[in-house]
């Protein structure tokens, strides 16, 4: 028999013990303005809710119509709304499109509401987007759109086809790399080293984008591997390595993790505290992400 890995065990542990002190499944809902966005960013700590039995949902607030060199817009459009259903499959989770053009989303009341109704119908405990201040507009604009969806989620009038949440879910903000105004200040660090090559997949399921759009755009047409293997490497070199960069929330991770835990794994995810929704206590941030230590 292999020996059995002492993180694995402690995996399981920690899922035995999840199912056990949780009845009802978190729910959980991710708004990218991309289809890869969220799993770029947050798809490990996707897949350790999925796997523990919670339900996780991926909104990408555009079509995506925009993210290639030679395709036209409703060939992009049509390719990755299949690459999204495969992240779905790998991650365990759904995953829905608004249908704006990519590069033209606006922080307009339709999509507020559009929002508003998604998080309410989904019955959502933990929202997750894009900080405001990043590089994209349709990112600062998702981020913006959610933000101002988060008050009026509860409010009855705002949700006329539906039914308003009256437990405020805890709003989150995923890392970026911009310092200015204000730099990404991680609260909530998780450890997603068991699931990293089930986030890999995710990413590399994105294949217009991580294969062939982001390198003509990125790097000037510079070809990748065109071995499988080498090729899936170069983007996990490119994607997953800012992940074990974890000097960059130590700080943040050592209110989670001991010395020694952090020592042993290899990859975190971070997520930022979101003032306009609830303001968790740390019990109540262990019971939301129980695959905290």
């Amino acid at each position: 028999m292999k020996q059995i890995s002492k993180a694995f065990i402690i995996f399981i542990l920690t899922v035995v013990s999840a199912v056990c002190l949780h009845a009802e499944p978190i729910r959980v809902i991710m708004f990218g303005a991309h289809p890869d966005d969220c799993e770029i960013s947050a798809g490990g700590t996707a897949a350790m809710f999925a796997r523990m039995g919670n339900k996780v949902k991926f909104v990408s607030l555009t079509n995506g119509n925009k993210g290639h060199h030679l395709l036209k817009p409703d060939e992009i459009a049509a390719r990755r709304k299949k690459e999204m259903q495969e992240v779905a499959r790998i991650l365990n989770i759904e995953y829905d499109c608004i249908d704006n053009n990519d590069g033209e989303l606006m922080p307009t009341v339709e999509n507020r509401k559009k929002v508003i109704k998604m998080i309410c119908d989904w019955k959502a405990d933990i929202v997750i987007t894009h900080r405001s201040n990043d590089y994209h507009p349709d990112h600062r604009n998702t981020s913006i759109i959610v933000q101002d969806a988060a008050y009026m989620i509860g409010v009855p009038l705002m949700v006329p086809d539906g039914e308003p949440l009256r437990q405020a879910p805890v709003f989150l903000y995923m890392p970026d790399r911009f310092e200015k105004p204000a730099p990404f200040s991680p609260d909530i660090v998780v450890d997603i080293t068991p699931v990293i090559q089930q986030k890999l997949n995710a990413i590399c399921a994105n294949e217009s984008q991580v294969y062939e759009w982001m390198p003509w755009i990125d790097r000037q047409g510079e070809p990748l591997p065109d071995n499988e293997e080498e090729k899936r490497k170069y983007i996990g070199d490119l994607y997953l390595m800012e992940l074990r960069e974890v000097i960059n929330f130590k700080e943040a991770a050592l209110k989670w993790y001991s010395p020694g835990q952090i020592e042993k794994s290899e990859y975190f995810e971070a997520f930022e505290i979101c003032e306009y929704g609830k303001i968790p206590t740390r019990e109540e941030i262990r019971k939301l992400f129980p695959m905290l230590p």
